[in-house]
């Protein structure tokens, strides 16, 4: 039994909480009294709160997330339902700024900030009986080098099995309104040598799936050489994501991330927009040459994997405009293009365009926009079924040649705007569609202008191009008799990295 749970919802099986390891590697002479349990979401409340309370704790924290918020709503309401004498101390993103568009009524404590001090400070003075706090405290933002480190905190199932998630700064130099980092602009940093230090630690357990949170990795190139340096040193295979900035690749950088083999190396590449008017509106800082060319050098002269981030929605950008962005991004990289729908996270400034630019928000998590003065409501809900379609369809690598046919006249929004409208009609769905389905329904429509036996065998150079894959049902009887089904292994953890170096 223990005295303190921390615990939250994650997106998925395969992910962990960064937050939760800091909290506990803070709790000082507490932490003996405490441990994570960490589930996914969309998993039984009721079962989550039967588990937590199974170790009769005195103090629950939960870390509360966008992707998390509504369940967790539902979990304290049942934890304090079951067990009110259980205190329930809230924190993280989602509450940590105005408004809570989440019912955390029953929530015994709210830490809004950073909360590794505010944490063990509450805590400590709860099983003391000497808590005199309010129930929402405001915590300020610690020292980033002097708090503990959270790595030794993972697990041996966590290293073998989950993604490791690691930080070297805090802060964004940015003020881009869209975005929750920009409220704090001034960076933090760890010493890069003890750092370095804690992913020697983790390296030497086992680890190889490292995934940096860091918002811009490579604004300070002294460090981001440093990092890929003692990757670079290692001969065993391995996986790095980082969230990077498209203008800032000077030469000494870009030596450096040429080394990298294929698969070792994602970049998340924030774009957003390319039109400078609209840049401008969301205080967002665009240098299109330095832009241009850091894609070009990416996409030919390195084996980087890239996610290169768009948005729909944003203030004064129409769906013309959007779709002029997204020509452009598909002839300047072989990346996957992800495609996100605007929020309007609290803290953000983005409210200040709501009324000139008729900005209309969802109330409830992910507080994704519904409609504006540009975009109405029918074709907001077209545009989410758009990028949900492009995600599975072109993002996948699973119809790399196929979608080359579809965009072969160059008109890469236009057509695959016209191939999502047909494809929801057809399917009535967006979720749920299987490999197969989507091979047919490419198939019936790309056969309305190309030719059935080009179409079927292009289809079946995608499909068969994997290892353990079975020729779709609807093909047997198009294939000529002696098609080559040549396949090759691909690493189901990087699947469409690898599909999409094609």
């Amino acid at each position: 039994m223990k005295n303190i749970i921390l615990t939250t919802l994650n997106s998925r099986y395969s992910h962990t909480s960064l937050g939760l390891r800091y909290l506990i590697a803070n709790l000082k002479e507490l932490k003996p009294q405490a441990e994570i349990l960490e589930f996914v979401i969309n998993s039984s409340v009721q079962t989550i709160a039967e588990q937590i309370l199974a170790k009769k704790p005195k103090i629950i924290g939960i870390g509360v997330y966008i992707w998390n918020a509504f369940d967790i709503g539902e979990l304290v309401k049942i934890i304090k339902k079951v067990s009110p004498e259980t205190i329930v101390v809230l924190g993280g993103p989602e509450v940590s700024y105005t408004p809570l568009r989440v019912n955390f009524d029953t929530a015994d404590y709210i830490i809004s900030g950073e909360g590794e001090d505010s944490f063990y400070t509450l805590c400590k003075e709860l099983l003391d009986g000497t808590c005199t706090q309010n129930r929402v405290i405001y915590s300020p933002k610690v020292e980033f080098d002097k708090i503990a480190l959270p790595y030794d905190d993972y697990t041996d199932f966590d290293i073998a099995n989950r993604h490791v998630y690691v930080e070297n700064a805090r802060g964004c130099p940015f003020e881009c309104e869209f975005c929750l980092s920009s409220i704090e602009t001034k960076m933090r940093y760890l010493p890069i040598e003890i750092f370095l230090d804690e992913i020697d630690k983790l390296w030497n357990r086992g680890a190889r799936n490292f995934k940096f949170i860091d918002r811009t990795f490579n604004i300070k190139i002294s460090y981001a050489k440093a990092i890929l340096n003692y990757f670079l040193a290692k001969e065993e295979e391995y996986f790095l994501h980082f969230e990077v900035i498209p203008d800032n690749f000077p030469e000494e950088l870009r030596e450096l991330i040429k080394q990298f083999k294929a698969g070792c190396l994602q970049l998340e590449v924030g774009i957003q927009t390319l039109n400078l008017d609209v840049a401008q509106q969301i205080r967002r800082n665009l240098k299109i040459d330095k832009i241009k060319d850091n894609l070009k050098f990416l996409s030919t002269e390195t084996h980087a994997h890239m996610h290169i981030d768009l948005i729909i929605g944003l203030p004064s950008e129409s769906i013309e405009s959007f779709g002029r962005n997204l020509n452009q991004l598909y002839t300047l990289s072989t990346g996957e293009i992800q495609v996100g729908i605007l929020k309007k996270l609290s803290g953000t400034t983005l409210d200040r365009h709501d009324k000139v630019y008729g900005m209309v928000y969802n109330d409830a998590p992910p507080y994704d926009i519904l409609k504006n003065d540009l975009i109405s409501f029918e074709l907001m809900q077209e545009m989410k079924r758009f990028a949900r379609f492009w995600d599975i369809v072109y993002n996948s690598g699973n119809f790399q040649k196929s979608t080359a046919l579809l965009f072969s006249d160059g008109k890469v929004f236009e057509n695959f705007y016209d191939f999502s409208k047909w494809l929801y009609k057809r399917s009535e769905s967006t979720y749920k569609i299987s490999l197969d389905r989507i091979a047919e329904f490419l198939f019936e429509y790309l056969s309305i202008s190309h030719d059935k036996e080009l179409i079927a065998n292009t289809i079946l150079q995608d499909v068969m191009g994997v290892g353990g894959r079975k020729i779709p049902p609807f093909l047997k009887k198009i294939i000529p008799a002696d098609y080559d089904f040549a396949q090759k292994e691909v690493s189901k953890a990087n699947k469409r990295q690898q599909l999409r170096k094609e």
